[in-house]
């Protein structure tokens, strides 16, 4: 708590807030806008045009919303039912997304995003015209814009840009990319704000939102609450030409003017409100309304300034408590609220010449940062002062303060670690010596696995199992969202865990062996292994570095050896680079010694097949120095192994096969 306070008096303003003045001062917002009402008044699915050194895209929603006209006036079910990405269609387009949630089995739900919005997308993605422009485009900066469905997609192009820029560039910087987009509806599910987080991505989205407008805050209801009519119809009350189509187009105009907005107020208002609460408690059990969730950085505003959100769940929040507040009747008009980005743009500028002067009431304490905050509340539209929006300006205070921390917190959570980090070493260093005074002899495997020198076998027991509860804490941390969510990248902790599992998975391995738990669970491989290290072959595998891949492990071997024939070193590595060799030396050696007594000739076929391909496997390891120097000590099992391979390789049953 003294830290949190210390922070916030050290804070000379309220970040949100300065934020929101500096993005409103800009030319920015404006030059998106007029984009967006270009896009908007053709109709033909984008537009574009240089502007100060930066290309602006501005995406229509019109050709969504027209297509979908029939559906809504008869209901609008599946138009924003979520689609996962993992299809054939999609999977190739969205890759780094779709593999940055590799546990979704693990969690229930994969990455997603609405229908209506990826329909659009896909149809605008086959054309000629959008693969050229993505030619035009690439390596300037960029700002992909859109308002309402246009946003939406708008979104989705963005996405797509980022990935095949990132499958091209795998440790460049992220591109020169922004998107702004104006009252869309929800994107996507929280796979999908994960794995945006994930890939460093959160900062290239700003979602600029007015207080009162239904369309964002929409899709937080269940899907068979939501009214579709009202998305559609909106889209296609901001397009010129719609005059010239009748039927379907009329009609759903027609049922939006019709629309009880009294109750369809109180229904977002409800809903919007349950997910801020459920987000609130951070309880998975008591997920509530629709499956869609935020992501990259809200930007509430009212005619009075901007707010600057990027804490997903602060997002939601503020999303809510901006929309609760009713202090501004002439927007109670869903409307004229999704329609008043145009003004809003042009007013926010000229409001921040105006010098504004706190009350008393405003401020109710005396410290810079609350001052911020107190500025903060009002550019976002909701006054302190007023006592009916007092719960509102309670919980919007209470949130703008989170979001502002939220970000940092994770990072200090890191840099906590890093000192952990430093503590736990002696510890790795300890077995490190370990292993070099069995080297020579008989490597440290074995001599962890036979118990030599029980003194110093349960020193480095010990040391093993501390060292295994750091780790195991920092994945505790890090799926407690914790740590930031970017953390497995960073190459500091990429490459610390590597080099934990080389040192040390060997001795589980032995470990397990020497318990003869592969007799009673089953191998090692398949199950014995923590989940730590299957972890840590991810973070090393997606950091682009050679690595064993889980799934068969024929396949792996094959892929290890490859690599290593194309590394050749000058003298034998430190450490084993295939973590889990010692478990596959054990398989071998329980392989040679069953085939030894096999006598159905097809069977015994099978087990040479087997052993042949390590052979070759453990033999380009070998001669390219991927293993340390104790596989090659005198007594190692691996030695014995292949002494035993090749006793059995002389048996005349056994020639007659392998001939």
């Amino acid at each position: 708590m003294d830290d949190a306070a210390g922070e916030e008096e050290a804070s000379m303003f309220e970040t949100s807030h300065v934020l929101g003045a500096l993005l409103a001062s800009s030319p920015l917002l404006a030059r998106a806008w007029d984009r967006c009402a270009a896009a908007n008044a053709a109709a033909s699915g984008f537009v574009h045009g240089e502007d100060g050194g930066t290309v602006y895209v501005g995406f229509s929603g019109a050709p969504a919303a027209l297509s979908a006209a029939g559906a809504a006036v008869a209901g609008g079910g599946g138009l924003f039912v979520p689609v996962g990405l993992g299809g054939d269609a999609t999977r190739r387009i969205f890759a780094p997304l779709v593999a940055a949630e590799p546990d979704a089995a693990a969690v229930g739900e994969q990455v997603a995003v609405q229908a209506l919005a990826l329909q659009c997308f896909l149809k605008l993605c086959g054309s000629p015209d959008f693969q050229i422009l993505l030619d035009q485009i690439r390596g300037k900066a960029v700002v992909f814009t859109g308002h309402s469905l246009g946003g939406a997609i708008a979104a989705l192009v963005t996405l797509h840009y980022l990935c095949i820029s990132s499958s091209s560039s795998t440790f460049g910087p992220a591109p020169p990319v922004l998107c702004v987009t104006f009252g869309s509806p929800l994107v996507g599910n929280e796979a999908l704000s994960r794995a945006i987080l994930r890939e460093r991505w959160g900062s290239n989205f700003c979602h600029v939102v007015s207080q009162h407008d239904v369309v964002p805050r929409l899709l937080f209801c269940p899907l068979d609450t939501v009214p579709a009519h009202i998305i559609v119809g909106m889209q296609l009350q901001q397009w010129p030409a719609r005059t010239h189509h009748a039927g379907a187009v009329t009609a759903v105009t027609a049922r939006v003017a019709d629309t009880d907005r009294h109750a369809l107020r109180q229904l977002i208002q409800t809903h919007v409100g349950a997910v801020a609460m459920e987000q609130k408690l951070a309880d998975p059990a008591a997920l509530s309304g629709g499956p869609y969730r935020p992501f990259g950085t809200y930007v509430m505003c009212s005619p009075d300034g901007a707010v600057c959100v990027d804490n997903p769940t602060a997002a939601v929040q503020m999303l809510y408590a901006t929309f609760a507040s009713r202090c501004s009747p002439g927007l109670e008009s869903p409307e004229v609220a999704h329609s008043c980005y145009g003004d809003l743009v042009l007013k926010m500028p000229q409001h921040l010449l105006v010098k504004r002067r706190l009350r008393a009431a405003d401020a109710p304490a005396t410290s810079n940062y609350d001052a911020g905050v107190s500025l903060a509340l009002e550019a976002s539209g909701i006054h302190a002062m007023v006592r009916a929006l007092a719960t509102e300006a309670s919980t919007a205070r209470h949130w703008l303060k989170t979001s502002k921390r939220a970000g940092r917190r994770p990072s200090l959570n890191c840099a906590q670690l890093a000192t952990k980090l430093g503590r736990i070493t002696p510890c790795r260093a300890q077995i490190e010596w370990y292993k070099a005074l069995f080297d020579g002899e008989l490597g440290y495997y074995d001599a962890f696995k036979q118990r030599r020198s029980p003194k110093k076998f349960n020193k480095a027991n010990m040391y093993r199992i501390k060292l295994g509860q750091f780790w195991d804490g920092v994945l505790a941390m890090l799926d407690a969202g914790q740590l930031p969510h970017d953390f497995h990248r960073r190459a500091k902790w990429v490459n610390a865990a590597r080099f934990y599992q080389l040192l040390v998975e060997p001795l589980d391995i032995a470990d397990y062996h020497r318990h003869n738990l592969h007799r009673t669970r089953g191998r090692y491989l398949t199950h014995g292994r923590e989940r730590r290290y299957e972890l840590f072959d991810r973070w090393w595998q997606e950091k682009g570095c050679a690595g064993v891949r889980r799934g068969d492990v024929a396949s792996s071997m094959s892929s290890s050896a490859a690599s290593a024939s194309r590394r050749r070193r000058s003298k034998y590595a430190g450490l084993t680079q295939d973590p889990c060799f010692w478990a596959r030396v054990e398989d071998a050696r329980e392989q040679t010694e069953s085939a030894r007594s096999e006598r159905d000739a097809a069977e015994l076929a099978m087990k040479l097949e087997e052993l042949q391909e390590f052979e070759h496997y453990s033999g380009e390891l070998v001669a390219s120095r991927e293993v340390s120097v104790d596989v090659l000590a005198p007594q190692s099992s691996y030695t014995l192994w292949v002494e035993e391979w090749n006793q059995l390789k002389h048996r005349d049953e056994v020639r007659t096969i392998l001939l």
